[in-house]
Order: structure tokens, then sequence, then C-alpha cells
């Protein structure tokens, strides 16, 4: 699979740079400036016979997309907007913490969940650092507390950067076994349940509470054990997936709906979380037509028709890695690169000859326009598209944010088989075993991002991990069902349009 490779976080992200701006010349890949030998192709009278994958078009055309418009917009809707989030800052203070811990942390929580809580993140951190050094860092206040407390904290710290030890050993007796009010607690099980996904490597306990939790709640709602309607819709939702593994804005998009339904409602939160909602997806829009307008002018849908179309659906990944209004040139950045990168893997596994490839790939790696006079027409579209826009892209970053990132840009290449048909081929395991072993091996994944992310304190960095972690994410929900990028199905539609085109009401 191609790939592009930008490892800096300064492709969009607003976060200052700490860094010394100096850079050592010397280090730059010499071959990328320097003159080489123009590649020429051997005339040949055989008949190339080209392969086609029959990608379905894409659903969303040019003039569909310049056409979007979003009702709110204007003094009116800002006039409420701000007046929202005025009042639910004033329910955000350490007073709060004092009246009632567990209010305090399922508010911020349902904020979260809501999509809401970038708005407050001063205030968030501030009064999370206070239940820290008050009720959490000491551990023998653990004993005082239920187990919705103890868990909740424990999630929502560890997601902030608090590195909690495994604080939950006295849910077990001394035989090892879960203690009997564990799976009496419904709302207690299914936070331990959430909690046990922030877990790091080594963390028994935790793998154990996640076992244990998953299997009493499902036993639970296939007997129809759990008379609240709203709380069996939140644990089929989470054993379905897991909090910690979801796309912060696809959440948002479900939660909202979910929380309409919930006994403890605020009307305040639902009220800011709908009109936030639309107001971001307004500007979620704006990027898209701008997006679409450099899409339009590339002529890749045209000229390379052979390669998937698919930018709305690269675009999708870009929301995904961050949907904040602020990080607008990250999600374009993003949305282009992933498009590129998909055509481009496209002239690789459908198009283009051995040949071919070969010489494309020489050209790449010089990345001298010049050495692409010998390349097929096709490939000499698809090579100066390429450059063009990652040049561009790099030298935007540059007068921006002084920071030259154009030698950490390349292209990678190679078939990387399914890690399931491998694991098949190589054990002899049915389908079904490969792909629990495979979930395995992502849950230990997790475990190391879990870690990464304790121990990163620098916020551009944490930024940048997050954005990873979300592009992960988005993987996760994009290939769980097979080539859904390539082939999108009626649930990703659905996504798509909830998303971007859909307001909330």
């Amino acid at each position: 699979m191609a790939s592009v490779h930008i490892p800096c976080p300064r492709l969009g992200f607003a976060c200052p740079y700490n860094g010394s701006k100096t850079r050592n010349i010397a280090r730059l890949r010499t071959h990328v400036y320097s003159k080489q030998p123009k590649i020429i192709a051997e005339a040949t009278n055989v008949p190339v016979v080209r392969r086609s994958a029959n990608y379905p078009p894409s659903t969303w055309s040019y003039d569909y997309l310049q056409s979007l418009t979003n009702n709110y917009v204007g003094k009116k809707y800002e006039i409420t907007w701000h007046r929202l989030k005025e009042k639910v800052r004033t329910m955000i203070s350490e007073d709060t913490v004092v009246e009632n811990l567990l209010a305090t942390l399922e508010l911020f929580d349902d904020l979260q969940r809501l999509g809401i809580s970038y708005h407050f993140k001063d205030e968030i951190n501030n009064v999370l650092k206070m239940i820290y050094i008050c009720y959490y860092e000491a551990h023998d206040k653990w004993n005082t507390m239920d187990l919705s407390l103890k868990a909740l904290g424990f999630r929502l710290l560890r997601q902030h950067g608090y590195h909690i030890p495994q604080v939950l050993k006295d849910i077990k007796d001394e035989t090892g076994n879960f203690k009997a009010y564990v799976r009496e607690d419904v709302v207690g099980m299914l936070n331990l349940y959430e909690a046990s996904f922030l877990a790091v490597e080594d963390e028994n306990i935790l793998d154990e509470a996640r076992e244990f939790t998953s299997k009493c709640l499902k036993e639970m709602l296939d007997i129809k054990n759990i008379v609240n309607q709203s709380m069996s819709m939140l644990i089929s939702h989470a054993l379905e997936l897991p909090l910690m593994w979801r796309i912060k804005r696809f959440e948002a998009m479900w939660f909202i709906e979910a929380y309409k339904r919930k006994s403890d409602m605020r009307a305040v939160l639902l009220e800011l979380a709908q009109l936030d909602f639309n107001i971001v997806q307004g500007i979620h829009q704006e990027d898209l037509k701008y997006s679409s307008r450099w899409w339009e002018g590339l002529c890749w849908n045209k000229k390379l028709s052979f390669a998937r179309d698919r930018l709305v659906e690269s675009f999708m990944w870009a929301v995904g890695a961050n949907h904040e209004p602020s990080y607008d040139v990250l999600r374009i950045n993003v949305t282009k690169s992933i498009y590129l990168v998909n055509v481009i893997d496209d002239v690789y596994d459908v198009y283009g000859t051995l040949d071919e490839l070969e010489q494309f790939t020489e050209v790449v790696r010089r990345w001298d326009i010049n050495a692409a006079e010998g390349v097929p027409d096709y490939m000499k579209i698809c090579f100066l598209g390429f450059h063009n826009t990652i040049n561009e892209m790099a030298y935007n970053t540059m007068t921006n944010q002084d920071s030259f990132v154009l030698p950490y840009a390349e292209l990678e290449r190679g078939d990387v088989p399914k890690s399931i048909q491998c694991y098949m081929h190589e054990t002899g395991a049915t389908e079904d075993e490969a792909r629990a072993y495979v979930k395995s091996l992502i849950k230990e994944a997790w475990k190391k991002i879990n870690k990464e992310r304790l121990s990163v304190k620098s916020p551009s960095l944490q930024m940048f991990l997050e954005c990873a972690s979300n592009i992960g994410r988005m993987g996760q929900f994009t290939y769980d069902r097979g080539d859904i990028f390539g082939a999108p199905d009626d649930l990703y539609k659905s996504h798509e349009t909830a998303l971007l085109f859909e307001p909330k009401s």
C-alpha cells in the first residue's frame, strides 16, 4: 500500500513550535535537488493490457459540494452560541467538586461525548487537577468511593495525562474473583468496562475487568435484564466499540441523540451541543468546498479515471483527525494527502505495468520533474499533481510556521498482504480465529498508545499524538467491514450525510 509519511506536526497544527528553527542543510537528501539523468521508457509495439478495479463513481459531485450552504451563520446564532457557552462555563467550578464529585465527573464525560468539551479545556483541566490532588493521589481515599466514582475518575484522569496506577484492586476478593457488588452495579460495570481500555501493558487487573464486565453486560442484554432503555442503548453502544476507540465527532453525532433520552439530561448542554454541531458542520462544509476546488483543478478524477475518486471520504478522515474549528489547515492538508495516496495506490495496484511502476518509483525518489519526461502521460499527470501539492503544502508550512518539512515527506511503496490472510496462511487458523488474533493485537497496540499519551507533556506533541491516534481510529472504522473506502456501503454513506450535510435539530 502506498503511503505518504510526514512525521512532523507542522502541517496545520496551531500549537507554537518551541524547538530550534535552524536546520542542518547537509542532512537534506541530496538526490532531491541534484541533476539526474532522465528516465526514458523504451518504445514498444506490444499493446498494454490494463486492469480495472471497477470502483463505483463518487456519490458527491463537484457542483453539489460547491452548492452546500449552512443556515447556522450570522449574529443571531453567534450570540446564542456564546451565551450557552457561558452558561455551561458556570457549571464547571471547583465548588461543584466539593458538593458532588461524581456529578462533576459525569458532567465532564457528557461534555466530551457531546463534542463540546473543547470550549472548556482550561476549566476542565483545572478542576481535574484539583480532583486528582484531593481524591485520587492519596490511594487510601479510594476505599470510600463507589465503583462508578473509581472507574469514571480513573478513565477521565488517564485521558488527561494523569498516571494513576492500577488502584482497582479492591474490586476482587481474597480468592481472586470479582466481588458480588460489582455485578450488581450496572452503571459501575459500564464505567469499569470503559476504564479498562485505558490500560497500559502489564495491567492484568484491567484486562480481567474488561473480560468480566464485557461478559456480564452481554448477559444482561441477552436476558433483557436492564429495564432502563437509555442504559440498555448505552451498553449496546459500548460493547460494539469502546469510547477510547471511537472518533470524537462520530461519537458526538450519536450521543446527542442518545442524550435526549437520558432522565438526567440537561437542556442547556443539549442546546449547546446541537448548535455547536451545526456551526462546526458549516465550517467543515467550507473546508470541503475549498478542498473540492483543489480536487477539481487537479483533474485526476477525469485524467486518472481508473482510480478511486474519493474526495469526501478523504475529508471524512480529516474530520476524524481533528474536527475543532481552528484546525482547518490540518483538515485540508490531511484531505489532500489521503486523496493523493489512494490514487497513487491504484496506480500501483490496478493500472501500472511493472516497468512503468519501476520508472515511476525512481521519479518519485528523485523528486525531480525533469526525470518524469520518459514516463507515460498518465504518470506525468500523477507525479506533477503529487509533486506540486506536496511542495505547496511544504511551502505554506515554511512561510506560516517556520518549519521545513519537505525532507520528511516521502512515498513508500510495497504490497502489504492483509494481516488476517497472512495469519491464516502461516498458522492454518480459520478466519474467525485470525480475526480474534488480530483484535488482540489491536488491544495491545492501544496499550502502547495509552502509555505514550501518559508520557507526553508538550501541548503540541499531545495534539499530534491525538491526531495520529484518530487516524488509527478512522482506519478501524473504515476497514472493519472491508474496503469501505473503495466502495462505501450504506452505513458509511449515512455517516457522511449525517456528519457533513445534515444539521442537528
